[in-house]
């Protein structure tokens, strides 16, 4: 009898995602085993237990999925469990905390796709603002996007707080190619006739911007909306919206929405998580191998 496959779900806040354990199911893993409230330091004895108790053959239908709301404790998390395989005893793994890295990968796979064939141009050197970019989906939108050539800016509610995160993100994931900044979401006014890329990633219901700001933003090619609950985070953009024309825009810029989006997430979780049912080697998922899956699915 073959053993079930058995994914151990480990977060550092109170409750797992549905969302989540869902996905997880749908994509195979049998027995999803949750693991609230985990601090780092209890990662390496949680991952050992896992690994030892299941044989060689057993590590093969084993794995191990990061979540919770913070995207630099998942990837210090994933980092311990990495270092805590004893081969041949290993298994794979998957930082995908609130979804935020399948989000901003389905988000950012969406605006190259819609830069390429609306503009006939791509992510490189583009100036891309991450409003309400303090969040988990808006860190790993910018981090992802700066990692793709563009110049980044993250605008929050606290010029503080979005200099820190951009600092925080910078320092963590940066390298001599890239630099994210972080301003404050009042000063959005002053760069918006430079900005090419708009990713908005605020909380739910919140308009990041609004249909004047949209008329000033002059050389805007694509806006991308995270958001589903009215009111919309940009004006003009519906849920549905795939790479549709904004009306208001003066630049001719496309819209994606939050639906749209969320299809490609949806997809790219499904795929990475079947990855660690069928690959014979384990393998340590995190943004990037989201949004290489990402970007293979939108360009099908």
């Amino acid at each position: 009898m073959e053993k079930p496959y058995i994914l151990h779900m480990i977060t550092a806040a109170r409750n797992l995602s549905p969302f989540d354990v869902n996905m997880a199911i749908d994509a195979g893993w049998s027995n999803c085993i949750p693991y609230t409230a985990v601090e780092q330091d209890e990662v390496q004895a949680l991952v050992q237990d896992a690994i030892f108790s299941r044989g060689p053959s057993g590590v093969k239908r084993t794995g191990i999925f990061f979540g919770g709301r913070d995207m630099h404790v998942a990837m210090d998390m994933l980092k311990v469990c990495q270092q805590s395989m004893v081969p041949p005893f290993e298994v794979s793994a998957f930082a995908d905390p609130s979804g935020a890295f399948t989000t901003a990968a389905g988000m950012l796979a969406s605006v190259e796709k819609a830069l390429h064939d609306k503009f006939g141009t791509g992510l490189e050197g583009k100036n891309v603002a991450a409003l309400g970019g303090t969040g988990p989906v808006g860190m790993a939108g910018a981090v992802i996007a700066a990692k793709a050539g563009a110049n980044v800016t993250i605008y929050g509610r606290k010029k503080d707080k979005s200099q820190r995160v951009a600092g925080i993100c910078n320092a963590e994931y940066g390298s001599d190619e890239i630099s994210i900044a972080g301003e404050s979401i009042d000063d959005l006014g002053k760069s918006l006739n430079e900005i090419d890329v708009i990713l908005a990633t605020a909380s739910a219901g919140i308009e990041v911007l609004n249909s004047e700001q949209l008329k000033k933003a002059s050389q805007l090619k694509v806006a991308a909306d995270v958001n589903a609950v009215p009111p919309s985070g940009i004006a003009g953009l519906g849920v549905m919206d795939n790479a549709e024309a904004i009306d208001g825009s003066p630049s001719g810029a496309v819209g994606i929405g939050a639906l749209a989006i969320g299809n490609v997430k949806y997809q790219t979780q499904n795929m990475l998580l079947k990855q660690m049912c069928e690959t014979d080697k384990p393998i340590y998922l995190h943004f990037e191998h989201a949004f290489e899956v990402a970007r293979e699915y939108v360009n099908k």
